[in-house]
């Protein structure tokens, strides 16, 4: 089936998504995602920010629909023609649902955990306001210890039910989930401390704000001052294929890989996110190549000549190399 999206026609599989199918051309039309989880069944449709304008519901039926849809939910027809940055309408409405996702959420950037690689915080700079018309106070909870190692900091949850669906798909029970309705609900427990199951961590990695956070982790840097880095060893739970974050010789936490898309590629156990914190666990396969968008880039080059092409980008900028604009 051909689809196409923002001017660009590709084919896919029937059963594809429209987000798949932007996905599958890539990152310049793909709409952003919070709720979303390729790995997670029945995830997404909570959260609305990736939501397109169907120009063109089919080739048998030209007609457009008549609203902005969840393209993680909608599957693609033969002849569709999608528009996501394109259209001005999508991207006005896109504004709303971050503004209605940051009503409850505390600005509190400068000390939370997640601040540089937080898909909210991305999100917020890309199609945010830069003040708020919510006059009401703010709902605050109190941080609770849900496990040994994880931290449930519920002010700034968004609800998007990943944690959920990770301890219902990858454990053996789930003990947490959402408790009351409407602006009262909110990811929980009734005991504290109840989540010890092997896998419990991936409830970190999969959160999109900082909400779950590692307490073994919690205040020691900030995340652009570590050096991430590609590890694996022998595990009888896992994969073993995880990403370690250093600062200095120290490993300061241990990670899933994540792809392009912020997802977890590999779920790891809790033996190998919190137990091994030594280089001597693990068998170094070289440094993460991070995206040059994001903060944690910096100072982090993978070559030589990665770095040469930055100096002279720089110099450019800065005007101490001039371009010959001769003809």
């Amino acid at each position: 089936m051909k689809v196409t999206i923002d001017g660009i026609t590709i084919d896919v599989p029937k059963g594809t998504t429209i987000l798949q199918a932007a996905r599958m051309i890539g990152p310049e039309v793909a709409p952003p995602t919070m709720c979303y989880y390729s790995s997670l069944k029945t995830s997404g449709g909570y959260c609305r920010t990736c939501i397109v304008k169907v120009t063109q519901g089919s080739a048998a039926n030209p007609n457009p629909m008549p609203k902005p849809v969840a393209s993680c939910r909608t599957e693609v027809m033969d002849g569709m023609v999608v528009e996501n940055v394109t259209n001005n309408d999508v991207l006005e409405a896109r504004k709303g649902v971050v503004e209605f996702l940051l009503i409850n959420h505390p600005l509190d950037c400068p000390v939370c955990d997640q601040a540089g690689e937080c898909h909210l915080q991305d999100l917020g700079y890309e199609h945010g306001l830069a003040t708020t018309r919510y006059e009401f106070p703010r709902r605050e909870f109190d941080k609770i210890d849900i496990g040994k190692y994880i931290k449930l900091h519920m002010t700034r949850c968004i609800l998007c039910y990943r944690c959920v669906k990770v301890a219902d798909q990858l454990t053996d029970k789930r003990v947490h989930g959402v408790i009351h309705r409407g602006d009262a609900a909110e990811i929980s427990t009734y005991i504290e401390n109840v989540i010890e199951n092997d896998f419990s961590g991936n409830v970190i990695d999969v959160c999109p704000v900082g909400a779950l956070t590692d307490k073994t982790f919690r205040f020691k840097t900030r995340v652009w001052f570590t050096k991430p880095v590609e590890a694996s060893r022998e595990c009888k739970k896992c994969t073993g294929r995880v990403r370690l974050w250093y600062k200095g010789d120290e490993i300061l936490r241990v990670t899933g890989r994540k792809d392009q898309w912020g997802e977890v590629e590999d779920f790891i156990c809790n033996e190998c996110r919190f137990e091994k914190k030594k280089t001597s666990d693990w068998k170094i396969e070289g440094p993460t190549n991070v995206n040059r968008h994001s903060v944690i880039s910096q100072n982090h080059y993978n070559n030589l000549n990665e770095l040469k092409l930055q100096v002279l980008k720089q110099q450019k900028a800065l005007g101490f190399i001039q371009i010959d604009k001769r003809p």
